[in-house]
């Protein structure tokens, strides 16, 4: 097998590291991620959003289950960046960066019921396996293990959280989808 030639992504070297991975290859892979990761901050945000502010009869179980949410979505926030880096691209670089790239719908009502909260979130978290699927194959094409071993873990934990949200909206005659 031909080794891949180093390429240059940023104009500075010092943030070029080598990888054997394709060149074109890692700068796609970089890229998803930098998407994925713009994805994961709106998500976080929303969700410590809504959070935030879940009210009435079942306050403590959603705001529990929302906590618990968020954190596990934070928890992969830095993994993502440092990955694209480890493979030799870079990442975010500000909120206007992410805002720009991410496919996770802001939600700035004033008022939203807690059940339009959770399904809301389901939703988003579908969408988010659903293309942290698409880049996993473009990942497992490349054969870079490394990242569809982390994608893999990752989509676990958003159809744990898209289950854990469905299941609690269903009860109440909204479930669906």
């Amino acid at each position: 097998m031909a080794k891949a030639k180093p390429f240059n992504r940023v104009e500075s070297d010092r943030l070029n590291t080598p990888t054997d991975l394709d060149p074109n290859d890692a700068k796609k892979i970089a890229e998803g991620l930098t998407v994925l990761l713009s994805d994961l901050f709106a998500l976080y945000i929303k969700t410590k959003n809504f959070h935030w502010h879940v009210s009435g009869p079942n306050f403590r179980d959603y705001h529990l289950l929302l906590d618990e949410q968020s954190e596990q979505i934070f928890g992969i926030i830095d993994a993502v960046g440092e990955r694209a880096r480890k493979i030799g691209g870079t990442t975010l670089r500000s909120l206007g960066q992410a805002e720009s790239l991410k496919r996770v719908s802001d939600n700035n009502a004033e008022y939203v019921s807690p059940l339009d909260m959770l399904k809301e979130l389901r939703d988003d978290n579908k969408t988010l396996t659903a293309n942290m699927r698409e880049l996993h194959g473009v990942t497992d094409e490349a054969n870079d293990v490394s990242t569809t071993s982390l994608l893999e873990e990752w989509i676990d934990q958003s159809e744990e959280r898209t289950w854990f949200l469905y299941e609690s909206t269903r009860d109440a005659g909204q479930g669906g989808h």
